[in-house]
Order: C-alpha cells, then sequence, then structure tokens
C-alpha cells in the first residue's frame, strides 16, 4: 500500500512539472512574438523615411581655386589702350624738311631735336641783322659826338638852335635803329628756333608722318604740306578707356580695383583702379568714359590695344594674391554655428564640417575640410540632411 500510495504522488508532481513547462513555454512564446513584433514596426517606422521618400534632386558643385575677377566680378566692360600723354609734334615754321633722325619706336628725351626744317634764308636774315646793328652802332658814336658839340657851341652862340635840334634827332634816330636790329636778330634767332623740331616731353617715336624733303607748315598750306612730323607718346602714362553703361556707373567709383585683360595676350591679366570718372555721357551709345590706371605693366602693352575690365567689388581681396580656394555661399549650411557642408556618398547626404575664411562676393574662402575639386552639394535647402537619398541632376 506504501509503494502504491509513494507511485500515486510521484505521478502527481510530475505532471504539475509538465504543466508548469507546458505554461512557462507558453508565456514564452509570447514573449518572443510580441517583442518580434515590437522590432518589427520599429524597424519599419524607423527605415520608413529612408524606404518611402522619394530622393531629394540636388545639384553638385566643384570646389575649386578662383582669382579675384572670378570670386568678386561686379560687371566688366570693354576698352582700349590710351596714352594719356600724346602728342602730334608740328613745326612752328614752314619750310622743306632736311632732316629727321627718329622712326618708330626710338626713344626720346624733351627737348631733343627730331626733325630740322631748311634755314639757309633765315640765317641771311640773322647774319643781316646783325651786320645792321654793327652799323647802327658806328653811326651812333658820330650821332652822339655830334650833338655834344652842338650842344657846347650853343652855349657859346657858334651855332643855332636849329642845329642842336638835327643833331638830337639824328642821335635818338640812330638809337632806335640800335633797338630795331637788335629785334630783328632776335626774330631771326627765334624763326631759327623754329625750324628746330623738338620733342614736348620724354617719350616714343610712334608714327612718322613726314619724310625729308616734304613741305613741313604748322597748318595744312596746300595739298602737298604736312602739319605734323611725327605721333610720340609717353608710355609711362597708359591707362585703359572703358566704355561703361549708364546702368552700372553707380555701382564703380573712384579707386576701385579692377583686372585688365588684353585680347592680344589670352590668359594674362594685370592689376588696375579706376582713376576717373568723366563727368559726362554718350548720348549716342549710353556710356560713360572710365579713366581705369594700371599699377604694373611692362613693354608688352602698347597705346590702341583692346581690353577687357573687370570691376571687382570691395571684398578685401588683394589683386597680387594668389588664387583662393572657395566655394558658393548656397553650399554651406550654419549649424550651432559651424559651417558645414553635404558630399554625396552612395546616393545619400553626407555632412561635413568645415573651415571657412572670407567672403567674396557670392562665394566663401574654404581654410580648411575641402580640397581642390572635391564635388559638394550646390544649394542646401531644408531638405536636405545628414543622410537624406538623393538623386543627383
Amino acid at each position: 500500500m506504501e509503494i502504491q500510495n509513494t507511485d500515486q504522488s510521484k505521478t502527481k508532481a510530475g505532471s504539475s512539472k509538465s504543466g508548469f513547462s507546458r505554461l512557462f513555454m507558453k508565456k514564452s512564446n509570447i514573449f518572443y512574438a510580441a517583442f518580434g513584433i515590437l522590432t518589427f514596426f520599429f524597424t519599419f517606422f524607423t527605415l520608413k523615411g529612408y524606404l518611402f521618400t522619394s530622393p531629394v534632386t540636388v545639384k553638385l558643385t566643384t570646389v575649386t581655386f578662383q582669382s579675384a575677377s572670378q570670386t568678386g566680378p561686379i560687371f566688366k566692360a570693354s576698352g582700349f589702350v590710351v596714352a594719356q600723354r600724346k602728342a602730334t609734334v608740328a613745326s612752328k615754321a614752314t619750310g622743306k624738311l632736311i632732316y629727321l633722325g627718329y622712326v618708330e619706336g626710338d626713344k626720346v628725351k624733351k627737348d631733343q631735336v627730331i626733325g630740322i626744317l631748311e634755314d639757309n634764308d633765315i640765317k641771311a636774315q640773322l647774319a643781316q641783322s646783325k651786320a645792321n646793328l654793327k652799323l647802327y652802332l658806328a653811326d651812333l658814336k658820330e650821332a652822339e659826338n655830334n650833338y655834344k658839340r652842338q650842344q657846347i657851341l650853343l652855349k657859346s652862340g657858334a651855332t643855332t638852335q636849329v642845329e642842336l635840334e638835327a643833331s638830337e634827332s639824328k642821335y635818338k634816330r640812330t638809337l632806335a635803329a640800335i633797338e630795331v636790329a637788335k629785334a630783328s636778330i632776335s626774330s631771326a634767332q627765334i624763326a631759327l628756333e623754329n625750324t628746330m623740331i623738338r620733342a614736348p616731353f620724354d617719350g616714343t617715336i610712334l608714327k612718322k608722318n613726314a619724310e625729308v624733303g616734304e613741305i613741313v607748315a604748322p597748318m595744312n598750306a596746300g595739298m602737298n604740306s604736312k602739319n605734323a612730323v611725327v605721333t610720340m607718346a609717353d608710355m609711362s602714362s597708359l591707362q585703359i578707356d572703358a566704355d561703361v553703361s549708364e546702368v552700372n556707373i553707380q555701382k564703380i567709383k573712384v579707386d576701385l580695383n579692377c583686372e585688365v585683360a588684353l585680347d592680344a595676350y589670352p590668359g594674362e591679366t594685370y592689376s588696375g583702379y579706376v582713376s576717373k570718372i568723366v563727368p559726362t555721357a554718350d548720348r549716342n551709345k549710353a556710356t560713360v568714359l572710365v579713366k581705369v590706371g594700371l599699377k604694373n605693366y611692362d613693354e608688352k602693352v602698347l597705346p590702341e590695344m583692346s581690353a577687357k575690365v573687370t570691376f571687382l567689388s570691395d571684398s578685401g581681396y588683394k589683386i597680387t594674391e594668389n588664387p583662393v580656394l572657395v566655394i558658393p555661399t548656397s553650399s554651406v549650411e550654419k549649424i550651432d554655428g559651424k559651417d558645414a557642408v553635404y558630399f554625396v556618398d552612395d546616393s545619400r547626404a553626407k555632412r561635413m564640417f568645415i573651415t571657412t575664411g572670407r567672403q567674396f562676393g557670392n562665394y566663401l574662402e574654404v581654410i580648411t575640410g575641402l580640397s581642390n575639386n572635391d564635388k559638394i552639394i550646390d544649394e542646401v535647402n531644408n531638405k536636405i540632411h545628414d543622410g537624406v537619398l538623393v538623386d543627383i541632376k
């Protein structure tokens, strides 16, 4: 009986344990199922924005080095190189040109003789005037002595008043004749000097307008006469005369930095500045003449060359600086006071913080964080954030 009771007790205990195990397993399955459902929904809602949101269309821009004319231009204008000191040199006298000592490209100094006119007749007049002066000086001695003698004789009653007045008149006429002779000499000397054609300033001969043997006159006296011998310019006074549209004239001011490019030398530029704004407009072209000075230039810059002038903004950029690494300001986003840009990796926008410097118009200088030729998203808006799906157009 005791053995039978013991077996029954063991049977009941085994049944109780088996039922508890089944209950525990049932509850565990429910727990795991619930956990799996929660994990599914969490993952679903977490990835919903990535899996079911349309990609943002973006455009990429290239990080690049740019010069001042690329980063800070206001506008451009066309013009020509013009010498501010330029002269068409002519003679003051009329005559045949017997000497011309310079040709195009030669350098001359101020008052240096460029050409000489035939002067034989003027030299003859000068010689005659000098001879007349000597003659009148000889007459002066005789007239002066006669006048003094008549004064003494009159006091002693040995002559008349009429004789005294006649001697006085001859003496004064002789003095006047001397002055006339001196004036004639001065006139002949001036005429002789006028046969010398001299340079009005230090410069370079640009054009030879006459040849030896031709008649030269101050003004065209006939079809066969020339009124100019040479055309010369001071090559240190070269500037650019640029025609600026009336609508742009308020954007510039004196001393504004410029960059000058000559059509003759592609790829080369010269530093310039606004020297003068001429206070009148051309009604036919609706432009204002602006004179642009060159800070430094070489012998390749020649008068009448065509030029393109880029007027630069006051951005603090020095023309002499090397190109700087820049990006468009539209590609930069401010996050907690820091500058950030976005690049594209595996069709998603990736944020990168950078260090920026000066602003040049629509461009921003990059100090650290980016390198030349890096690609970043050009226009950042509220749709672009770290990890968003993007489509590059």
